[in-house]
């Protein structure tokens, strides 16, 4: 029985998806066209590699493809986000790198998601630790976001630069060190570094705490735990909190906050329910 042949997976997407383009949307149609779609040198000169080790990634020669390499054919071929990282996939068996988009618009279908947790406090914040996005449970347990301006919505600046912070925490310093460790892996994985960098500046010199734990270069997930809180009304509450990338966003976060026992349940639904609605971004 002969060996079955070799299946060139990469070189069949990529000649998939050329194939299905519209040459005369890229100035390039007109006259009668034998092949479907773009050319292979079309796409080489778009990606701005040569036609040749184009040609040889379809047919499975040359070896692998650089990151960078894979990113110019993804714009060439006008991939979506999901496509891209299709092609990343097969390219080099793993996604592409998250790049920061800095922009705060979530989807509806998020925000009822947000909603439907009415005693779950919830929230979606950004690589730089902005909250974009939160729940009418958050709002009251933590704080009425939409009272703030944009730039204040930033959990950093509210650890470091709200003396309340203090107050509401049960161990403010173990707290306050693992948002520091865990927003400076979140941002080196997002390539937010323009932003990283004037937030740090501004935090280090408002407050002495944050730029000796800056200093530390400490690194630390933000996947799931416990957060114990002294609420002004409340009391103490206990939450467990788990942290979920968005799909198609992956430079946003979603962070749930259950109530621990049942009493904790309770004190939040009690405050929620006695609570008006919050203000909305």
């Amino acid at each position: 029985m002969s060996p079955l042949p070799e299946i060139n997976s990469l070189g069949a997407y990529l000649k998939n998806r050329r194939t299905k383009l519209d040459p005369t949307s890229f100035g390039v149609g007109g006259g009668r066209r034998r092949t479907l779609g773009l050319r292979r040198e079309e796409v080489a000169q778009r990606a701005n590699i040569s036609t040749t080790w184009y040609t040889w990634l379809e047919q499975g020669r040359g070896g692998r493809a650089s990151a960078d390499v894979l990113d110019r054919i993804a714009r060439a071929l006008t991939l979506t986000d999901i496509e891209r990282e299709h092609l990343f996939l097969l390219g080099l068996g793993r996604p592409p790198a998250v790049h920061y988009r800095g922009s705060d618009a979530i989807t509806p279908r998020l925000q009822r998601l947000l909603d439907v947790l009415s005693y779950s406090p919830a929230i979606v914040r950004t690589p730089t630790w902005d909250v974009v996005a939160w729940n009418r449970a958050a709002a009251a347990v933590f704080t009425d976001y939409g009272t703030l301006p944009p730039d204040q919505r930033n959990i950093l600046r509210m650890i470091f630069c709200d003396p309340n912070s203090r107050t509401k925490q049960s161990d403010w310093q173990s707290v306050a060190r693992f948002v520091v460790s865990s927003f400076r892996i979140d941002a080196a994985r997002a390539g937010a570094d323009a932003e990283v960098t004037r937030l740090v500046e501004e935090l280090s010199e408002a407050s002495p705490d944050f730029a000796m734990m800056w200093r530390d270069n400490n690194v630390q997930t933000h996947g799931d735990g416990v957060k114990q809180l002294r609420h002004p009304l409340l009391g103490p509450i206990t939450l467990e909190y788990s942290a979920f990338a968005v799909d198609g966003r992956p430079d946003l976060s979603l962070i749930v906050y259950n109530p621990a026992t049942a009493a904790d349940r309770s004190l939040i639904e009690s405050l929620v329910e006695g609570q008006p609605a919050p203000i909305s971004a």
